[in-house]
C-alpha cells in the first residue's frame, strides 16, 4: 500500500492540511480496498494551527517510510523552517520519495533547495514573495499546479485538491481518480496548466520594492503600446538589467507584468460597465479583441463574457 505522509508545521493552514488527508484516505481500489495509508506527522507533538492546537500522531521520522510527502500551506511565510525538517525532506528526496506542496507549502519545499532551477507555483497572493525569497525558483503564479516528476507544487487549497487527484491518476489510473473526484464532488478535468481564477488586484511586487515607482508608471500607461525599450528607458536601466530585476522582485517579466495589469483593468471594466468586450480590449491597450480574449482566458481561466456574467451577476 502506498504511504502518504502529511507534514504539519506550526502555522499550518487547517484546510490545506485536511485536503490530502480526506482525498487519499477516501480513495479506494476497484476491489474496495484502501489505496493509500495516510500518516499525519510533525517535528513536535503539538502543532499550532491557528484556531486550535493539533496533536500529530506520528513523529518526523515517519517521513522515512513515506512514498509521498505532502506539505500543506503555512500562514507565516517568513518563519524559519526547522533544520531537522529540511534535512528529513532532503533525505526523502534522495531516496526518490515524491514531494508535493499545497498553496504556501511551496515555501517549505523551496527552503530545502529542491525547487531550485525548477518551475513551481503557489497561491497567487504569495507568488511574488516566493520569487523574492527564492530567486533560483522559476515561480509561475498563473497555473493550478506544476508537476516536475518527483517534486510537485500547487496553488490555493482548491488547486491542492486538483493536485491530489492528479497524483492519484498518475498512481492508479483515471478510473480510480474519477471515483475519488466524485467522492470529493470535484471535476477530474481541471489540468495543471489552467489559470488560477483570480488575477492579482495589483500584479505582484514586494512592498517597498525599488520597482514600485516603475510599476505605478507601467500601470498608468498600460493602455499605450509599451515596448521593453520604453520600460527600460523609464527605469533608467538596460533591458538586461530590467529583466533580471523584474524576475528577482516579481517572479515574472516586464511584458508579462504589463499584460496582467491590462487584464486587471479589463476585469474592473467587465465588472462595472456594460461596454462591449471589443471596446474594452482597445481601452486596456490590446491591439485586437482576439488577442485580448486569448490573453484573458489564459490568465483568468475563463472568457471575458463568462467573467462578466459571474461577477456582474454577483
Amino acid at each position: 500500500m502506498h504511504t502518504v505522509a502529511v507534514l504539519a508545521l506550526d502555522g499550518v493552514i487547517p484546510f490545506d492540511l485536511a485536503t490530502p488527508i480526506e482525498v487519499f484516505q477516501r480513495t479506494r481500489l476497484p476491489d474496495g480496498r484502501p489505496a493509500y495509508r495516510v500518516r499525519v506527522c510533525a517535528p513536535t507533538e503539538d502543532i499550532d494551527a491557528g484556531a486550535f492546537t493539533l496533536r500529530a500522531p506520528w513523529p518526523l521520522d515517519t517521513l522515512a517510510e513515506a512514498d509521498t510527502i505532502v506539505l500543506p500551506g503555512i500562514a507565516d511565510l517568513t518563519a524559519a523552517v526547522p533544520e531537522e525538517v529540511i534535512d528529513a525532506l532532503r533525505q526523502a528526496a534522495a531516496r526518490g520519495t515524491r514531494l508535493a506542496s499545497i498553496c504556501t507549502g511551496a515555501f517549505v519545499l523551496a527552503a530545502t533547495g529542491l525547487l531550485d532551477g525548477h518551475r513551481a507555483t503557489t497561491h497567487w497572493a504569495a507568488a511574488a514573495q516566493l520569487a523574492a525569497l527564492h530567486p533560483a525558483v522559476e515561480v509561475d503564479p498563473d497555473v493550478l499546479y506544476v508537476d516536475n516528476g518527483q517534486v510537485l507544487t500547487s496553488a490555493g487549497a482548491a488547486a491542492g485538491l486538483d493536485l491530489c487527484l492528479h497524483m492519484i491518476r498518475r498512481d492508479l489510473g483515471s478510473a480510480v481518480a474519477a471515483d475519488a473526484a466524485r467522492l470529493s464532488v470535484m471535476p477530474l478535468e481541471r489540468e495543471g496548466g489552467q489559470a488560477q481564477f483570480i488575477v492579482h488586484e495589483r500584479p505582484p511586487a514586494p512592498r517597498g520594492s525599488a520597482l514600485e515607482p516603475l510599476l505605478r508608471w507601467m500601470e498608468d500607461n498600460a493602455r499605450r503600446e509599451l515596448t521593453l525599450d520604453d520600460v527600460a528607458s523609464q527605469a533608467g536601466m538596460s533591458v538586461r538589467t530590467l529583466n533580471r530585476r523584474f524576475r528577482e522582485q516579481t517572479g515574472t517579466s516586464p511584458l508579462q507584468w504589463l499584460h496582467r495589469a491590462r487584464i486587471r483593468q479589463a476585469q474592473y471594466l467587465l465588472e462595472t460597465t456594460t461596454h462591449p468586450v471589443d471596446r474594452i480590449a482597445l481601452q486596456v491597450g490590446f491591439g485586437s479583441p482576439t488577442a485580448f480574449r486569448d490573453r484573458f482566458k489564459r490568465l483568468v481561466g475563463t472568457s471575458p463574457h463568462a467573467y462578466r456574467r459571474t461577477f456582474q451577476g454577483a
